[in-house]
């Protein structure tokens, strides 16, 4: 039988997106193939992805990452969630938790008695009712504790935050450890096959050409390879996520040690703060067409909490993703791929997802069109539920007081999108399809947050006794705050755990 196997692969681009798949592929495929990583000093990579959400630890835990140096070696700190701050209005706020909310009573989960104790009047936020939202509004924090299985404390979910650049370099170690071969340069021609349009060779500066089977284009926003080269074409979602700037700058560690990232309001965005071991990083997101530079770049930094501890950064970007992020023989990763604003912490899990797609789904040199179908298939469904998520922070708001929130109010969203805003108007009911990123639980809290409080509760409450309910929703309630009072303080336990 003719081998058909792939002899050589090559990763155009570094950063977090050209490391991560370089070590998880080094990891994976124990020198089946000769790995090539190309990247450029003077490029620079964007380096702000510092938020994640609780899947980076199955990336972490399929490279066998020790959990301690890698917090110690990003200069990390832990996240129990994202707080909103002002999103439904001036004044509100609501922490999207990782994790369960309460538990189960009967087939009905616990936000379904919290509606109907709220019709009564006597619901405490829904914040109580959650380990990781109440130990989060405490600056609190401790890992799941695996021998307490009955207790909230062995369900605590968490992610991290970390400095992205040091993420990078760390898992550049790893990755050449593993045989992948570093090339510094810049690529400055790429080749095709005159039969099918396929890549054959990219030129670097130096006037080096490399040639290799399947290419893995990790270049950022430009996408050297998939659109530069193979005008694979890209699906603009601006006209529902019409942020298209960010600014972002770090400034020096506060007091405000917070074991959540934060997102607030701003006239024509919203601006992040999420804090490392060294430094707390911050960034404007906004509407161009609501917002001139000068302004963004103003606001930002009269609410920094610390000095400054660099140049502004400014970012430009089209939401949206590529038409096929596998296009012949070349996969788009990271910004490569397509963007979303980082409101929900999913950049770098988008390509931890797609480089992971990619390993199950490994061609052969044949790239049979069923494989590649199959994958972009896949990676257009999670783009897409992740970004009607992401929409409905904007559209749920009672916001009027500037034209950006009037027009994110007042549009229409994806199909997909209201079909899930009118199943929970209706009676609290959200279900995950497939496979899609985020779970009931994060859709329940961001619904519930941003204002979007169900008609009526599922009908099946009613089979529960209205003062069982209310002792059952106290017990949840007393429970996790007895559990929170246990838990240390974030700074304490990064201190201990792992200080830099």
């Amino acid at each position: 039988m003719a081998s058909h196997a792939l002899r050589r692969i090559l990763i155009v681009g570094g950063g977090s997106a050209g490391w991560m798949t370089a070590a998880l592929f080094a990891k994976l495929f124990r020198g089946l193939y000769e790995i090539r990583l190309i990247e450029s000093e003077e490029i620079g990579t964007i380096g702000v992805g510092e938020a994640t959400i609780p899947a980076i630890k199955t990336y972490n835990d399929l490279l066998g990452i020790d959990e301690r140096e890698f917090v110690r070696e990003t200069r990390g700190t832990f996240k129990l969630g994202i707080q909103f701050n002002d999103w439904l209005r001036p004044g509100s706020s609501y922490i999207h938790g990782f994790g369960v909310i309460g538990q189960d009573l009967g087939w009905l989960r616990c936000h379904q008695y919290w509606l109907k104790a709220q019709t009564l009047g006597k619901a405490s936020d829904l914040a109580a009712y959650s380990i990781n939202t109440a130990a989060a509004l405490r600056n609190r924090f401790l890992p799941a504790q695996a021998k307490m299985k009955d207790s909230p404390l062995g369900h605590i979910a968490y992610a991290y935050h970390f400095d992205a650049g040091l993420y990078a370099r760390f898992l550049r170690a790893r990755a050449e450890a593993g045989g992948v071969v570093r090339t510094e340069g810049k690529v400055v021609d790429v080749s095709l096959r005159a039969g099918d349009g396929f890549i054959d060779t990219v030129t670097l500066a130096s006037g080096e050409r490399i040639a290799a089977d399947l290419f893995i284009d990790c270049s950022g926003f430009r996408g050297l390879l998939i659109e530069q080269a193979l005008a694979t074409g890209y699906e603009d979602w601006t006209h529902w996520l019409p942020c298209d700037r960010a600014i972002a700058i770090p400034c020096a560690r506060s007091e405000d040690f917070t074991p959540y990232t934060r997102a607030s309001v701003r006239p024509a965005g919203w601006q992040w703060r999420i804090p490392l071991q060294h430094r707390t990083g911050n960034g404007h997101v906004y509407a161009s067409r609501y917002m001139e530079e000068a302004e963004a770049e103003r606001i930002l930094l009269a609410t920094l909490d610390g000095e400054p501890l660099a140049e502004p950064n400014r970012l430009r970007f089209v939401t949206g993703k590529r038409r096929q992020t596998w296009n012949r023989n070349c996969v788009a990763l990271g910004l490569a791929a397509g963007f979303m604003e980082p409101l929900e912490s999913t950049s770098l899990y988008l390509v931890q997802s797609a480089a992971i797609r990619l390993a199950r789904l490994f061609p052969d040199s044949r790239f049979d069109p069923a494989t590649i179908a199959e994958f972009n298939r896949q990676t257009d469904f999670e783009y897409q539920r992740t970004r009607d998520f992401i929409i409905l922070h904007y559209k749920a708001t009672e916001r009027d007081d500037t034209p950006f929130w009037r027009h994110v109010r007042d549009m229409e969203v994806p199909e997909t999108l209201r079909r899930k805003i009118d199943l929970f108007a209706a009676n609290g009911r959200i279900f995950r399809e497939d496979d899609e990123l985020f779970a009931e639980e994060s859709w329940i809290q961001v619904f519930l947050g941003q204002g979007l409080i169900p008609r009526r509760h599922d009908p099946l409450v009613d089979l529960q006794d209205e003062a069982d309910i209310l002792r059952y929703l106290a017990d949840v309630e007393a429970v996790i705050a007895k559990c929170v009072n246990l838990m240390p303080s974030h700074a304490a336990f990064v201190d201990k755990f792992a200080a830099a």
